[in-house]
């Protein structure tokens, strides 16, 4: 008797909890048709939940060889621009800058001084990231008509707009792994540059606004799509652009005794052989510790 009462129990359990998972589903179906109409063929619902693929794991005993590079992406290349538009976020696309400057907003993200060093030492509140993409105050005196002073008004003359984030830093580390026998990267930082028109010089100048620790922007950089010019549904995100290398860049500084960029002993041609002659000395390593 107890058994067939459990028994009842159990089947009235079940037919009421599909009856309400039913009734969510036919309810949400239907505010989506009434709210807003699917601007797709079918609903996209993976990166949402998307993760960065986990690094390999790496001990120093495997470390054969190590070199820190800085490197430049310039969002004006052709390849690159992916990274710059779109400046107005629509239909669930965002620019790099936008991405990034949301989730520090949101206070998933750490920015970093630059103006100390860029080695992640000197975090930024957002109050003092936002008081730092203002700039310096300036106050304009006020006359109507007539001329009489009406008062002062406060503006920022040098203060950040969008779009003139157009190039980015990256800092990296290129080893050789024997464990696999191959040469690997990753990154460490990226730090956005600014290019404006300084109102008192009325000179272009660039700016490095902040840097950001790579690790701890991967998991939200795996949910920010990039546009795709081949495909549309190959979905792909800022890292999958970053771990597949889907970018050009170009070295502007090495590890070095005096701590100098290329720029302070090379300029013109000089400097862009130089930033190739570093790339090129991390490829012949790797292809001369193989025979054929």
């Amino acid at each position: 008797m107890n058994k067939r009462i459990y028994k009842f129990f159990g089947v009235l359990v079940m037919s009421l909890s599909v009856t309400v998972v039913s009734a969510q589903l036919t309810s949400g179906n239907r505010n989506r048709a009434v709210d807003t109409p699917r601007d797709n063929v079918f609903e996209e619902i993976h990166t949402e939940f998307k993760k960065p693929v986990p690094y390999p794991p790496l001990r120093q005993a495997d470390v054969m060889y190590k070199k820190r590079i800085w490197q430049k992406i310039d969002f004006r290349e052709k390849m690159n621009q992916p990274f710059y538009f779109p400046i107005d976020a629509h239909l669930g696309w965002k620019s790099f800058m936008s991405t990034i400057l949301d989730a520090l907003r949101a206070g998933e993200l750490t920015a970093y001084d630059d103006r100390v060093d860029d080695e992640f030492t000197t975090p930024l509140t957002y109050r003092e990231l936002e008081a730092r993409l203002k700039g310096v105050a300036d106050s304009i005196d006020q006359f109507d008509q007539s001329g009489r002073f009406l008062g002062k008004k406060i503006t920022y003359p040098d203060e950040y707009q969008e779009g003139e984030v157009k190039i980015l830093k990256l800092k990296e580390v290129w080893y050789f792994d024997k464990q696999r026998s191959q040469m690997m990267v990753r990154i460490l930082g990226l730090g956005p540059v600014r290019e404006f028109i300084d109102s008192e010089t009325q000179e272009k100048r660039e700016e490095t606004l902040f840097w950001i620790y790579f690790p701890e922007a991967r998991p939200i950089l795996a949910k920010a799509l990039v546009f795709n010019r081949k495909n549309s549904g190959a979905r792909l995100t800022y890292d999958d652009v970053f771990w597949k290398r889907l970018f050009d860049s170009y070295v502007y500084k090495e590890e070095n005794v005096y701590d100098r960029e290329i720029s302070q002993y090379a300029i013109g041609m000089d400097a862009l052989l130089e930033s190739n002659r570093v790339k090129n000395e991390i490829f012949e390593l790797e292809q001369s510790l193989w025979e054929y």
